[in-house]
């Protein structure tokens, strides 16, 4: 199968010019590309390239509107919220940070809600940028119901990341968790579908709840929640934190990630930054490293997010190899 490798200021320009081309304007194009270009770097494609088509076919659509300019709509000490105004996310939460660093090293903790939202990405992606400052992170976001509850067939809950994300001694991450509450993220059910694979069984179930491999059928059931009852659980905790305590759409009202039917999505996202200084200070650091090296120490281990790390130095030399087919449809956006 054909292929064309780019490199990574290639990536970087191809995503830019689709979104500019796709009614989104300068700010939240470069926040949305920054996104893009990141998710490459770490090797998780499915939320890079692959995914720029659903970026641009929904900006030009509706679904998501790629002039918005997020606002904060509640402030009040150490909480407050961001309203996405049906935007992409990436500039809301660009916007929220920009209060819930300073904040949290203040205070001590800190919470960011995110309302009227749409896909943020990798969740991680963003937990880290916390870190960087030197924050323990916490984030939750929910998406398009595509879970049951533990027991059932019928879809309440999206497949809900969760991630966290602790500072380490070099002013960058230790470790980076980035988990949905599913086995497997839905975006990798969806590269799938695209390439005409199937998927391996116990990814997901069809309509009536049964194993499935097709990932068209997948499609139209359920994700296996990860874990069975636990994934389910998770995914609940999520849709409290993300959904109903931000007081955005719940995953079973938000119309699809995946079409351009719905209207926007309006999921949300909660944030909690926590400065380690208010608490265990240098014991905190000192736990943190003895914890890694127990870790590290063992062969075969590693921490959270360290394969995405070490892929940058090589992805950025090597470049990203993405088939014809979805480089010729990123060029037909920027024509």
């Amino acid at each position: 199968m054909t292929t064309v490798n780019l490199t990574i200021d290639d990536v970087a320009d191809l995503t830019y010019k689709s979104l500019k081309a796709s009614n989104t304007n300068d700010k939240n194009a470069r926040c949305v590309t920054e996104s893009v270009v990141a998710s490459e770097l770490d090797g998780i494609h499915s939320h890079g390239l692959a995914r720029l088509p659903t970026y641009c076919e929904h900006a030009r659509c509706g679904k998501v509107d790629g002039n918005a300019e997020p606002t904060m709509s509640k402030s009040d000490g150490a909480a407050f919220t961001v309203d996405t105004k049906d935007g992409f996310a990436h500039p809301a939460i660009d916007l929220g940070f920009e209060i819930l660093i300073p904040r949290a090293k203040e205070l001590g903790v800190a919470a960011l809600g995110v309302i009227n939202s749409y896909n943020c990405g990798v969740l991680g992606y963003h937990t880290e940028k916390l870190a960087n400052y030197g924050l323990v992170a916490l984030a939750f976001t929910n998406a398009p119901a595509s879970i049951a509850p533990f027991g059932g067939i019928k879809a309440v809950f999206g497949t809900n990341p969760i991630s966290c994300a602790v500072p380490g001694e070099n002013g960058e991450a230790t470790f980076v968790i980035d988990q949905s509450s599913s086995v497997v993220a839905k975006s990798e059910i969806v590269v799938h579908n695209n390439n005409g694979e199937p998927i391996p069984e116990g990814w997901a179930l069809d309509k009536d709840g049964n194993p499935t491999t097709d990932p068209k059928t997948a499609l139209g059931g359920t994700m296996v929640p990860a874990g069975g009852y636990k994934g389910a659980g998770q995914a609940l905790i999520v849709e409290t934190m993300a959904a109903a305590l931000t007081g955005a759409t719940l995953s079973i009202n938000a119309s699809s990630f995946a079409d351009n039917t719905g209207g926007p999505t309006r999921t949300g996202q909660f944030f909690i930054a926590i400065n380690p200084d208010h608490f265990g200070g240098e014991q905190f650091r000192a736990n943190m490293k003895a914890l890694a090296e127990a870790i590290t120490s063992q062969d075969g281990t590693r921490l959270p997010g360290q394969r995405r790390i070490q892929a940058r130095d090589r992805i950025r030399n090597e470049g990203v190899a993405i088939k014809q087919a979805l480089y010729d449809k990123l060029q037909g956006y920027c024509e």
